[in-house]
């Protein structure tokens, strides 16, 4: 089992910056790719970036592109998401999640661990 604990949501201006953190407990934390995942209300769950095991890339979905990186840290066993340049349609539940096995992960099934989720809100 791997536990996850998402932090650092919050309220901010368009054009703002927050610093996602989720903290994973349990199995070798080096052994699982971490992805990020946000949910707006009314919509599906879109994948938005994901970092691969130690000592493997990342990659970021478009509409995130150059304003959000994704990064872990072994020595604390987190993954962080630095969010630039908010806008008020990146408001969403942001949701951390572990996984291994697939090359190219984006989709909700390519993960088997999930945190509770942080709220994001951007106002115009």
């Amino acid at each position: 089992q791997v536990q996850l604990v998402e932090s650092g949501g919050g309220l901010v201006q368009a054009g703002g910056s927050l610093r996602l953190s989720c903290a994973a407990s349990g199995r070798t934390f080096s052994d699982y790719t971490m992805g990020w995942f946000r949910q707006a209300p009314g919509k599906d769950r879109e994948f938005v970036a994901y970092v691969r095991r130690s000592g493997g890339g990342t990659y970021v979905t478009d509409s995130v592109k150059g304003r959000f990186t994704i990064s872990r840290d072994s020595a604390q066993n987190t993954v962080n998401l630095e969010m630039n340049s908010l806008k008020p349609e990146d408001t969403a539940v942001y949701y951390c999640a572990a996984g291994r096995g697939v090359f190219h992960p984006t989709l909700d099934s390519d993960y088997d661990y999930w945190g509770q989720g942080t709220q994001v809100t951007v106002s115009s």
